[in-house]
């Protein structure tokens, strides 16, 4: 979770340095699902990166989503999918715009998705007719990948922060769906001790109404505990999960003496949940990296490492040690 303004500035650098132009598809051409989603313009944005702009009616409006193609794509053949979510108060972009995932020669045979999750959405569908982002990324968007760009039925999912909440709601909520699933600093316990406070000011910096979302966390705590992964340590017994943090205070990558609050939350929280995986007898993996900050360097090194069980889980026999 950064600030806003490190967020737009990067941004707005990412747009400067891509001088390309989104192509508009003509609605009688337009690739769609059989939902009412569709895909409305496509853009070459970099080596085998091409951004999408889909239609949704889970949404009620269009987001993007970015592709990571593998060698030989436009072949069209059926590829293994990773779906790589970014956190809060980011977008799609995130990904290719901070970390070197394009140029990782371990993902040339991969369709990696990175879809676009809303600064706030929290991956997740929301109650009273708000945005609905499970139905959208894991119904409409899965079909149109499937039926016209080429992924597969094989899926692996990973996230940081808010996507590391993402990675794991979506494999629990969708049993065979995703074969492992890995969150880098994620916000896997959204019930744990006072964070809900924290959570609901989000969404309220945002613009959002706060209890929009999965309403009152003690009026509506089933709804809340629906999507906390503490809570269906149960349903993620079929597939190998890897948990990462830092404990918050300065590590390899930071100045001396930093020091990160909502890391070190974190920290404690993911430990919490790491406790109840392996208590339900999940096949989890877990880096608790000791000193380190809520900050990109960290989350691309352990994708680097979670990599291995990902692609094992995939079918990558190379990848299997």
């Amino acid at each position: 979770m950064g600030r806003r303004s490190v967020w737009v500035s990067l941004v707005l650098a990412a747009i400067c340095a891509v001088p390309a132009a989104a192509v508009s598809v003509r609605p009688e051409e337009a690739p769609a699902s059989s939902n009412g989603a569709r895909v409305v313009a496509e853009e070459q944005v970099g080596p085998r990166l091409v951004d999408l702009t889909v239609e949704s009616r889970a949404l009620g409006r269009t987001s993007k989503v970015r592709l990571l193609t593998p060698d030989g794509w436009d072949q069209r053949k059926r590829w293994p999918v990773l779906y790589l979510l970014h956190g809060c108060c980011d977008d799609y972009a995130s990904w290719t715009r901070s970390t070197d995932v394009a140029k990782l020669a371990e993902l040339r045979d991969v369709l990696v998705v990175m879809p676009d999750g809303g600064p706030v959405g929290w991956y997740s569908d929301w109650r009273n007719s708000g945005p609905a982002w499970e139905t959208y990324h894991l119904t409409e968007l899965r079909e149109l990948l499937e039926q016209h760009y080429g992924a597969g039925d094989d899926r692996v999912i990973a996230g940081l922060s808010m996507g590391g909440l993402g990675a794991l709601l979506y494999a629990a909520h969708n049993p065979g769906m995703f074969h492992a699933a890995a969150s880098y600093s994620g916000v896997v316990h959204p019930l744990y001790d006072g964070f809900p406070r924290g959570l609901l000011w989000l969404l309220h910096e945002y613009g959002e109404e706060p209890l929009a979302m999965w309403g009152d966390p003690v009026e509506q705590r089933d709804i809340w505990e629906a999507h906390d992964p503490y809570y269906l340590a149960n349903r993620l017994l079929t597939i190998p999960v890897f948990l990462s943090s830092g404990n918050g205070r300065g590590g390899p990558f930071d100045q001396q003496g930093s020091k990160d609050d909502l890391e070190a939350v974190l920290y404690e929280m993911n430990k919490q949940t790491a406790a109840q995986l392996q208590q339900a007898g999940v096949n989890l993996t877990t880096d608790f990296y000791g000193p380190g900050t809520h900050t990109w360097p960290y989350w691309v090194r352990e994708l680097d490492r979670s990599l291995p069980l990902l692609l094992c889980a995939l079918g990558s026999a190379g990848a299997c040690v």
